[in-house]
């Protein structure tokens, strides 16, 4: 009978999200699923598969799985992506909350605009040691729903994202789960240029809405930005990131931009 699916964007995220509350297809399956129908060229290609369940606690609940089959806690653009679906399937109103790993999230879709409140930022880490090939890098990290290390630059075009990410990634500092890896280059105060290498992808993305967050989070411990602050991701587009600072927390954290509805379609064999 196939699979019902639609493909969406988040800033250049795509994400495969499938209303799964018949259970179209099950837990156990859903890991090699997510791997398959992810890969480009054989199949549908996108960077997450976005599943969609009840919830007893919000208007339904999400189970989000990497393109290699890793599921995560959480994921900014994937979030306004599957709010914009999910008001304009009628599965939740306007203003939703969605249940997720990392916690309650709630959103408002204003068309293709999406605004998503995050859980709030923790385990702030400045200037870690994270030494690759005998020379040490300044490494910040924070947890926006799931972990990222900063890295700041100069000139972010010029910088090796996908080796010096994936050396970061994997580093003993923070084994055993490794951080998603954000090279950021501020260019004034309230806007930051970002490229970042996604844990799970195992690959630069366009954009990383948590990775957004956590950049402009730690810029702003260093006072490099204030909020409200504008973000432009590799993928060209800008997203903005509204957080309130206060004794070393952040509160009422929130991610803004554009989604894109890329296509509908059935999956018939993956």
């Amino acid at each position: 009978m196939g699979i019902p699916f639609t493909k969406m964007s988040g800033s250049g995220n795509d994400f495969i999200i499938i209303d799964n509350r018949a259970v179209l297809v099950a837990d156990s399956e859903k890991r090699e699923f997510a791997r398959k129908v992810c890969a480009p060229k054989v199949s549908v290609g996108a960077d997450g598969v976005i599943f969609i369940e009840k919830s007893g606690k919000a208007d339904f609940r999400w189970d989000f799985y990497n393109s290699d089959g890793s599921s995560a806690e959480m994921c900014g653009n994937g979030g306004r992506c599957v709010a914009r679906y999910a008001y304009e399937k009628k599965i939740a109103p306007q203003k939703m909350s969605f249940e997720t790993v990392a916690g309650i999230i709630h959103a408002e879709v204003d068309g293709s605009n999406v605004k998503v409140k995050l859980t709030p930022a923790r385990d702030l880490r400045q200037d870690q040691d994270v030494v690759l090939n005998g020379s040490p890098l300044r490494v910040d990290s924070v947890n926006t729903g799931v972990p990222h290390a900063v890295i700041y630059s100069r000139d972010v075009d010029a910088e090796d994202v996908a080796n010096i990410g994936r050396s970061v990634r994997f580093h003993a500092v923070f084994a055993p789960a490794g951080t998603n890896v954000n090279f950021v280059q501020k260019k004034d105060g309230h806007s930051l240029k970002i490229r970042t290498y996604e844990r799970g992808v195992e690959g630069e993305t366009l954009a990383c809405g948590t990775g957004v967050v956590a950049s402009a989070i730690a810029a702003a411990c260093r006072g490099e930005v204030q909020p409200p602050v504008q973000v432009e991701t590799r993928g060209g587009e800008i997203l903005k990131v509204h957080f309130q600072p206060g004794n070393g927390s952040f509160s009422e954290v929130y991610l803004e931009g554009l989604t894109k509805t890329s296509f509908e379609g059935t999956l018939v064999e993956l």
